[in-house]
Order: structure tokens, then C-alpha cells, then sequence
């Protein structure tokens, strides 16, 4: 007879490996049109990541899959920064991220007070929340960035994962093979990533390996505590066209899709982050081949950008690359706003960001046929065709805008808008169809 105790199932990978729907998975199935199974047999394969940190769900937030089947996921970037600290503006953010659909927060602050807003985002948001610690280690720790040590960077991760982070950007796939590649080859931009040229300064100052990529199995052990999901960190992403898919992006790819499968075995839920800045025609096959080297873990890009000259409106450009790598397997767009390159954005680069990335990540659920997607677009179909106003607006993505720009501009006649007045087409093909006089003539 054994006398071995069963392993203790934390998290959501560890429920679905063990046969067992959570009610998280329960959750995901309803809102995405799947069977339960379908969510659990991908969980359990980590094909599809359910962050969802056990703090948060005690705190009662919402979960949501991101992977393979789902809808794609949006996430808005806010914080406080050192160059403009202010928390009732991030609030704001905050406000507009719940009120237009995002999916997710990243808490991106590094100035001041960083827990206690990480704290009170927790307690009061049901989106899933994510961070990234090396982003608040020097504030954290007090302490210049080559005097840290492993464990102070350990000791923030812990700190984040005891606070409730559902899923937290760790630059682990930077190492000393990588930036050998890197110092070889050679690129336009460098390293872009703020975590990844913090983690390669450090490197190159003390002579060590990232510590998060050498210890990075007690990494796992803080991540499968509290299930936090791991967002594997694309330290060198391409920060402009001419570095999208060198070698140096590639070699930490190849590593990235190495600490998948022992995050797996491990227990922890993982996601993998991509590009950056990418030319249209290399998207598609950029994401098969994250895919393949990931082994279809999550994917999490920012945009790609697909011109580097669009400053003032990279929430376009992003929107563009966003749309064409979602159709072509990404999971999750993190939005980019019109202040990119150039500023903190303030509330209406945040909205704006978001729309932005809402709508592209809505165009490619259309494209991957996920169930229901075109449902809504349907509705509005029906409702422009009857010229019913407010059945208009319950089906756009932004009914406050789009009221508003119509009111301001009201028509003579009525029912329709100032673009074609009494000439609207749909008006007069429902006048013909009814049988009512087309007036149209000087004397009207």
C-alpha cells in the first residue's frame, strides 16, 4: 500500500490534467460558445492559459481563456510613471478599460507607490490584471539596478503573486546564448523592451546569467503558489522593420518555446509574447512559427506595427498588424495608442487605443470563424437596413462615440444622417419595398 500523499492541485493546468472542470473553465466555455471539455482538454495541453491568480478569484474577478478557439483578448497598458505620476488619471484608464471591453490591465507602474495602486487594482477590477516585475524592481528595492540581486528579483515577483497578479511579463529567454547571438549579428534598434534591456544591463555590468532564466524553475515554484500564468518576455522583439525576424528575435524564440514545456511540467500556465514592428507580408508566417517553436502555447503580441512612420497614429498601424497576426493564430493584442513612441497616453489615447485593437481583434474572430462572432454584426446589418437608430447603438463597440458624432450633425429628414439626407439608399430601396412615393424631387 502507498503511503505517497497525491500531489496538491493549485492550478488550473493541474485541475485539467487531473480530469477536473473549475468553475473558471466553466466560466470561459459559457462565455466563449465551447463545451467545458473542449477548455479543459486545452488547458491541460496548454493550449489554452486561464490566468487567474488564486488571490483574484477570492476577490471575484472574471475568467477568461486566451488560446487556441477562443475570441482574442485585449489588454490596456496604464500606470504610474516617474515623468507624470498621476493616479486619478490612471483611474480614468482604468474606468474606460471596464466600460469598452477590455479583457485585461497591465499595471505598468514604476514610481512611487506601485503596491498600493497594484493592490486597489486588484481589489476592485474583475479583469484579469498582469505586470511586470522588473518593471518595479528598482523602486521596490530601493536600490540602483546592478546592485540587485536574484533574490530581490525573486522576492518582487512574490510580492506581485501574494498581491493577486493574474499574469506577470518575465524576460526569461534573454541569456547569455541569446545575447551572444545578439552582440554577433547585430540590429538597427537593439533591444526595445524596457524589461529586456534592464535584465541585458544587468547581465552585461555583473558577468552573470539572467537569473530568471538560471533559477528559473524556483520561478515556477512562486508562479504555481498563487497560479500566476507566466508571460514569457520578448526581450528582443524587433523595434522597427529592418529587425523583424533576424536572428537575434529567432534565438530567443527558440529558447521561449524551451521554458514552455518546462513551465507545463511544472504546472504553470504559460503565455509567449511576440512583435514589435513587422512588415505586413511577414506576420502570418512569423505566428505559424512562433507557434511551432512554442508548441501553440498562447500568443501575446503588441500590434505588430507595420511602418515605423506612423507616429501620432500607431494605434493604426498596430490595429493593421494586430488584425492580420490574430487571424493568422495570435491569442491576445495588447493595444497600442496614439501616444506610442511619444508620450504617456493620457484617457482618450486610451480609449482610442482600445477601439483600435478591439476592432481588429473582432475582425480576426470573424476571419478564424470563432463561434458567435459575426453575430453582432449581423444585428447591426438588420438594424441599418430598418435605419433604427438605437439598435444601432447597442450593437457598436462604441455606442457613445457613435451617438454622439450623430446627434451633433442632425438631418432633416428623419431617420437618416447628414451624409445623404432624403437621398439615403436604404430609405429609398424600404420606400420602393413599401410602396411609398420616392420624394426626390426639387420641389421636397
Amino acid at each position: 500500500m502507498s503511503t505517497q500523499t497525491e500531489p496538491k492541485l493549485v492550478t488550473q493546468i493541474d485541475f485539467a490534467r487531473a480530469g477536473q472542470i473549475t468553475p473558471q473553465m466553466k466560466e470561459v466555455a459559457e462565455r466563449e460558445h465551447r463545451d467545458p471539455e473542449y477548455i479543459r482538454e486545452r488547458v491541460a495541453d496548454g493550449r489554452i492559459a486561464i490566468p487567474a491568480n488564486i488571490v483574484h478569484i477570492k476577490k471575484g474577478m472574471r475568467a477568461f481563456g486566451v488560446g487556441e478557439g477562443l475570441s482574442t483578448k485585449v489588454n490596456v497598458n496604464l500606470g504610474i510613471s516617474g515623468d507624470k505620476a498621476d493616479a486619478a488619471e490612471e483611474w480614468k484608464k482604468v474606468k474606460i478599460a471596464e466600460d469598452f471591453g477590455a479583457d485585461a490591465i497591465m499595471d505598468l507602474s514604476n514610481s512611487g507607490k506601485t503596491r498600493q495602486f497594484r493592490q486597489q487594482l486588484i481589489d476592485e477590477t474583475p479583469l484579469m490584471v498582469g505586470t511586470v516585475p522588473m518593471y518595479d524592481a528598482i523602486g521596490y528595492m530601493k536600490k540602483p539596478l546592478v546592485k540587485l540581486t536574484k533574490d530581490d528579483l525573486f522576492e518582487v515577483v512574490r510580492a506581485h503573486a501574494e498581491d493577486g497578479v493574474d499574469f506577470m511579463t518575465i524576460h526569461c529567454g534573454i541569456n547569455k546564448s541569446v545575447t551572444k547571438t545578439f552582440k554577433e549579428t547585430g540590429r538597427l534598434m537593439n533591444i526595445v523592451s524596457r524589461g529586456g534591456s534592464l535584465l541585458f544591463g544587468w547581465m552585461e555590468v555583473t558577468g552573470n546569467e539572467n537569473p530568471f532564466y538560471e533559477y528559473f524553475d524556483e520561478l515556477l515554484e512562486i508562479c504555481h503558489e498563487y497560479d500566476v500564468t507566466i508571460s514569457l518576455g520578448d526581450s528582443c522583439r524587433p523595434g522597427c522593420l529592418y529587425d523583424s525576424n533576424d536572428a537575434t528575435e529567432t534565438a530567443e524564440m527558440i529558447e521561449l518555446g524551451k521554458l514552455c514545456k518546462r513551465a507545463w511540467a511544472a504546472g504553470v500556465q504559460v503565455m509567449v509574447e511576440g512583435p514589435g514592428h513587422m512588415a505586413l507580408d511577414e506576420i502570418a508566417a512569423n505566428m505559424k512559427l512562433q507557434k511551432r517553436l512554442c508548441h501553440n502555447a498562447p500568443f501575446y503580441v503588441l500590434g505588430p506595427l507595420v511602418t515605423d512612420i506612423g507616429v501620432g497614429y500607431d494605434h493604426i498601424t498596430a490595429a493593421i498588424g494586430g488584425a492580420i497576426s490574430a487571424s493568422s493564430g495570435a491569442d491576445f493584442l495588447c493595444y497600442v495608442t496614439p501616444a506610442e513612441h511619444l508620450c504617456l497616453p493620457n484617457a482618450q489615447d486610451v480609449l482610442d487605443g482600445l477601439m483600435a485593437t478591439k476592432i481588429a481583434a473582432h475582425a480576426a474572430d470573424i476571419a478564424k470563424k470563432v463561434p458567435h462572432a459575426r453575430d453582432m454584426d449581423d444585428k447591426m446589418g438588420q438594424a441599418r437596413r430598418k435605419l433604427d437608430w438605437d439598435a444601432m447603438w447597442k450593437c457598436a463597440l462604441d455606442p457613445v462615440t457613435g451617438k454622439k458624432r450623430y446627434e451633433e450633425s442632425p438631418a432633416a429628414t428623419e431617420g437618416t444622417c447628414t451624409m445623404c439626407g432624403k437621398m439615403c439608399a436604404v430609405r429609398t430601396v424600404n420606400k420602393v419595398f413599401e410602396g411609398t412615393t420616392i420624394d426626390l424631387g426639387m420641389e421636397d
